[in-house]
């Protein structure tokens, strides 16, 4: 690397023009570049690695960290050849120094590796706890599938149940209608047969009549008669859903029964 080289590359990397003049002055002192003379510079210098671009920038003051930004968008620009040290003789900062050397320089003393193996570090711990996560979460999303299923469970068995006192209130109702229909026509039979009957005469009522009707025992008193009445006359009520034909029968005759029992 000559003198010219030398200060455009300092400059380049945004260091002053006087700091550049003194450091080019030093390195040619210390005789780490060559002196062209005017009309010999040859411009366009390339590093051979990125150590030997960082060794360069250190020495002329610049901070790692911006010189690591320096290295790279110089790579960028192809004015260093290779990342990293190369397991051979090479030169310090110039082609025509006298100062070099041929040891093999592990990778991690070049800054920019080491860098790059910290952030892989970093992002192997990203993805290490984004992968915890992961589990944290299907462990929590199953828990939450059971605990739904079992409630699912919950709710078959409720709606099975529901069903089952369902189809029994609506055969509770069907037999409670065709009783509510056999008395009906009962009721008719015997109404009819009391029109039939000639005016003025009036079959006496038998006392085990209303007992036999209301499906009591012969034995059953006139107050267990009564509240057969008034069960059936609940039962046939309109306002229950009941048939009014069928209550004015059971009216009529509960009415008649009442009346005996005052004679």
């Amino acid at each position: 690397m000559n003198t010219d080289q030398a200060y455009e590359l300092l400059m380049d990397a945004g260091v002053t023009e006087e700091k550049s003049i003194l450091t080019v002055r030093r390195w040619l002192r210390e005789r780490k570049i060559t002196f062209e003379g005017k009309g010999q510079n040859k411009s366009g210098y390339k590093f051979h690695d990125t150590v030997q671009a960082m060794s360069m920038l250190t020495d002329a003051g610049i901070a790692e960290s911006m010189g690591m930004q320096i290295v790279e968008r110089w790579i960028s620009e192809g004015k260093v050849e290779n990342i990293g040290l190369q397991t051979r003789k090479i030169e310090y900062i110039s082609n025509g120094a006298k100062i070099s050397r041929s040891d093999h320089v592990p990778e991690d003393s070049d800054p920019m590796i080491r860098q790059l193996k910290v952030k892989i570090k970093a992002q192997d711990e990203q993805i290490k706890g984004i992968e915890q996560l992961h589990q944290t979460s299907i462990h929590s999303l199953i828990q939450q599938r059971d605990k739904l299923q079992k409630e699912m469970m919950k709710i078959e068995k409720e709606k099975t149940e529901l069903q089952y006192e369902t189809k029994k209130l609506l055969r509770e109702n069907m037999d409670l209608r065709n009783e509510l229909l056999k008395l009906k026509e009962e009721l008719a039979k015997g109404h009819y047969k009391e029109r039939k009957q000639p005016r003025g005469t009036q079959l006496p009522l038998q006392p085990n009549d209303y007992r036999q009707k209301l499906g009591l025992s012969k034995s059953a008193s006139q107050k267990e008669i009564l509240a057969g009445y008034k069960k059936l006359l609940k039962i046939t009520h309109p306002d229950h859903g009941g048939s009014a034909e069928a209550f004015h029968y059971i009216k009529t005759e509960y009415d008649v029964y009442k009346n005996s029992m005052k004679g």
